[in-house]
């Protein structure tokens, strides 16, 4: 293990360290402080503020209510600038084979309040972050009245290895684990597969915005529907078990995830369709070349902070453009690529439409028609979100990609 996995900490007058985790990649806090049912919230909070970590030693509920506590604290702290950093559903589709030119209002200053909110958030990961707790090497946390916790870490870390040692991590960081273990175990009702339901793993983003699904579900196959079809980076595998129940025999579901490829294939042989879908590893494309090409590629053009992240923020846009720039190459004569792509990157001002279509145009594709509608996410009506604005006009879009014969 290398030092950048290990967290060290002083206890009573003995030195002691333990594995450190972290989805993250945060390294390890250079000072940790032992804190308990007498630790005070503003006390904690302070700490915090000044880098100083809280390993915790009392009761677990007790820790609970301190994060709540340290979280009312940085949600009330007065918002000012921040500095930008170096470094996510719809009732009917609307058929809109609209301009591809067509332009969403300004978004005002680029990007700026959308990075002061992500400042905003990497400073309230990075205080609640401070609040640790240890996690023995059989997946129990020794603290009282904790949880049961062994399923959901088999869920996200394996199951513990007969050698393992202990470790520490964020409180906040295990309470995600547990919730993601909810979501995995009850599953996503998917209204485009009769309600069955996809079942999404940790670190794997679920499709709780349906509007995307639906475009893929309500748009017609070319050709004659059969297949083959290739879905690109596939994460829960969704998309590509719509395309088998909608008659396409053969779909191959592409992703770099190790936790996404395993998702994917159990979400196939949950919804039986494991015959018509094969889930293969590759970097965007597989070999070969499919009358249809799906895509559905993180939204925003940002850094992720977290292996979830990576489903909603993509540095550079790399992904889309990586797709768009080999899309011609691996679409039989007279096949269609669908990009599923939300203009809200263009809205909160981090990338224009022009340089979409540019980039279109660039690979030497043409839009052969696109279907729009809008999201029906709690967030798009909330007139709190410091990014309202642009969430209440986003539009989901699939677009018709042709190459020319």
């Amino acid at each position: 293990m290398s030092e950048s996995q290990i967290i060290r900490w002083t206890e009573g007058d003995e030195q002691r360290s333990a594995r450190w985790r972290s989805e993250s990649g945060a390294r390890p806090p250079a000072r940790v402080a032992l804190a308990d049912d007498r630790t005070k919230a503003a006390d904690a909070y302070k700490l915090a503020c000044e880098g100083t970590a809280l390993l915790w030693r009392g009761d677990f509920q007790n820790a609970r209510q301190l994060l709540t506590a340290m979280a009312r604290r940085v949600d009330a702290k007065p918002r000012t600038p921040a500095r930008t950093p170096a470094g996510p559903p719809a009732e009917a589709l609307t058929e809109a084979l609209t301009d591809a030119s067509a332009e969403p209002p300004p978004a005002g200053p680029p990007g700026g309040a959308f990075h002061r909110q992500r400042a905003r958030q990497a400073q309230r990961a990075r205080i609640l972050g401070m609040l640790l707790v240890p996690l023995d090497a059989d997946h129990t946390v020794p603290l009282r009245r904790a949880p049961g916790v062994q399923a959901a870490c088999a869920a996200a870390y394996g199951p513990p290895e007969p050698d393992g040692e202990p470790s520490v991590l964020a409180l906040r960081e295990l309470l995600g684990l547990i919730g993601a273990y909810e979501w995995q175990r009850n599953g996503v009702p998917v209204p485009a597969l009769g309600g069955d339901r996809v079942h999404p793993v940790y670190g794997v983003f679920a499709p709780v915005r349906g509007e995307y699904v639906e475009l893929v579900a309500g748009t017609p196959l070319p050709g004659r529907g059969e297949g083959p079809a290739f879905d690109v980076g596939t994460g829960t595998g969704v998309l590509s078990a719509v395309l088998a129940r909608r008659g396409v025999r053969h779909v191959v579901a592409t992703d770099t995830d190790p936790r996404a490829l395993d998702c994917a294939r159990e979400n196939m042989a949950r919804l039986g369709v494991s015959t018509e879908v094969e889930v293969v590893h590759a970097d965007l494309f597989p070999p070969g070349r499919a009358p249809l090409v799906v895509c559905n590629p993180p939204w925003i053009p940002a850094r992720p902070t977290s292996p979830l992240e990576h489903a909603v923020y993509d540095p550079g846009s790399r992904m889309l453009r990586g797709f768009l720039a080999g899309l011609a190459g691996h679409l039989e004569p007279g096949g269609e690529g669908w990009l599923v792509l939300s203009d809200l990157a263009e809205r909160l001002g981090l990338r224009t439409r022009e340089e979409l279509t540019g980039w279109i145009e660039a690979a030497g594709l043409r839009v052969a028609g696109r279907s729009d509608t809008a999201p029906r996410h709690p967030r798009a009506a909330d007139a709190d979100d410091p990014l309202h604005a642009a969430r209440s006009a986003e539009v989901t879009s699939l677009w018709r990609l042709v190459a020319p014969v």
